[in-house]
């Protein structure tokens, strides 16, 4: 399953580094909706963890190369 357009802009947006809070605040959502976003993309993934965001992050960058 491909990801979001905009489970894609939150995961770009954390690798820029930003954490919930300002990923949130970028993108006028709720930290709430933010996590979901998050969950969702590492579920499709298939990625889990504590190394779920990096994870999640290089897949975005893999798939642009």
């Amino acid at each position: 399953e491909s990801l979001t357009a905009r489970e894609r802009d939150v995961l770009q947006l954390a690798a820029e580094g930003l954490d919930n809070a300002a990923i949130a605040e970028r993108l006028s959502l709720s930290s709430r909706t933010v996590e979901r976003h998050l969950s969702n993309a590492y579920l499709k993934l298939g990625v889990s963890g504590k190394v779920a965001r990096a994870a999640a992050v290089a897949h975005l960058f893999r798939d642009r190369l």
